[in-house]
């Protein structure tokens, strides 16, 4: 019964997923590069879409699952989230027994 119940559920899921027709799409469609390149001026691009209504932060119409990969890869690796230079080191460490004062 669990079984049928995850099988109707992921099903359920799977009729949420959007589709579009291949000729939808016009070929000069921001793609995978035009999506890193997004990602990566991201924080820029969203302060300066909160003060004017011609900046926003995701190209629409774009060529679908290769812009968002290239706008995630964006982000994570080479924007926001690339954080390897951040090492947190501790340099002092205070060893203090506690005394029972009575």
């Amino acid at each position: 019964m669990k079984k049928l119940l995850i099988i109707a559920g992921a099903l359920a899921l799977a009729a949420c997923a959007a589709t579009q027709a291949p000729d939808a799409v016009a070929p000069t469609a921001p793609g995978f590069l035009l999506g890193l390149w997004h990602g990566f001026i991201f924080p820029v691009a969203w302060v300066i879409s909160l003060f004017t209504d011609k900046v926003a932060i995701y190209a629409v119409p774009n060529n679908g699952g290769w812009y968002d990969f290239g706008y995630f890869l964006g982000i994570v690796v080479f924007g926001v989230g690339a954080r390897k230079t951040h090492v947190v080191t501790r340099d002092n460490i205070i060893n203090v027994r506690a005394r029972r004062i009575d």
